[in-house]
């Protein structure tokens, strides 16, 4: 079966290393896109669909397209499918995820046959751990529990850059390219006018890393991690930072 008939299905979760307080409430909805989210740009190549079920973003010569969340969230478990740009995808960069202190996903285009290159930072994809961050605030390493963060998602042209280096570059006899999204579910903690809102129940609060989790995460990383910037001494010449002889 051609590989533009599937889904790629992505959860990002965020373990919380402190206690939340008590009687609060959170977001936890199979999410509506036109209740949910706003098309930001594009000038129409971004559509919401069947009712608020599905959303399709387009890349074409002249322009990409994007949307956003109308919520803030501080923690969370967020799920969402992502059907990709089938095909000769080279140039094309989609990514979705969250900026400042950000958590993000960014899937890089690529020849037909070929398989996408995904830079990210999140921590469990498809229940796979992939990364583990501690909260070493100890240390002097900043911990992402402050600020508040919405979700974004673009699809843009990153040709110069994204396919080897910018050596192939993006086929616009192929356009539009279209990234679709369906099945949005968060069990996040929301953030409104400087407070956070969040529901004890979820069970990701209290989650940790077994020893079973622990050997899939050293797998995953042995098997499929082309970079990471705890080993880039290019990067770093000077030395790693702090979290890095600390984290997994």
């Amino acid at each position: 079966m051609a590989s533009s008939s599937f889904y790629l299905t992505i959860r990002v979760m965020i373990l919380v290393i402190f206690i939340l307080g008590m009687g609060c409430f959170g977001s936890a909805s199979a999410g509506n896109f036109l209740q949910e989210f706003d098309v930001t740009w594009g000038n129409g190549r971004g559509k919401v669909l069947e009712n608020g079920q599905l959303l399709t973003l387009a890349l074409d010569k002249a322009s990409g397209s994007g949307f956003q969340s109308k919520k803030e969230y501080l923690f969370g478990k967020i799920d969402m499918q992502l059907k990709l740009v089938p095909g000769n995808s080279a140039g094309t960069m989609k990514s979705s995820g969250y900026t400042w202190d950000e958590i993000d996903f960014e899937f890089l285009g690529n020849l037909s046959g070929d398989p996408y290159t995904v830079h990210t930072n999140v921590f469990s994809i498809d229940g796979t751990p992939i990364r583990e961050f501690k909260n070493m605030e100890s240390i002097g390493v900043p911990f992402p529990k402050r600020q508040a963060m919405r979700i974004y998602s673009s699809l843009w042209n990153a040709e110069e850059w994204a396919t080897r280096g910018g050596l192939i570059k993006t086929d616009w006899t192929q356009a539009p390219f279209t990234a679709s999204y369906r099945n949005f579910k968060a069990e996040a903690c929301t953030w409104s006018f400087g407070k956070h809102f969040c529901s004890p129940n979820y069970a990701w609060l209290r989650q940790q890393l077994d020893a079973t989790s622990l050997r899939r995460l050293k797998w995953v990383q042995k098997n499929y991690m082309i970079y990471n910037y705890c080993t880039d001494t290019k990067r770093f010449s000077h030395g790693f930072p702090p979290e890095c002889y600390h984290s997994s």
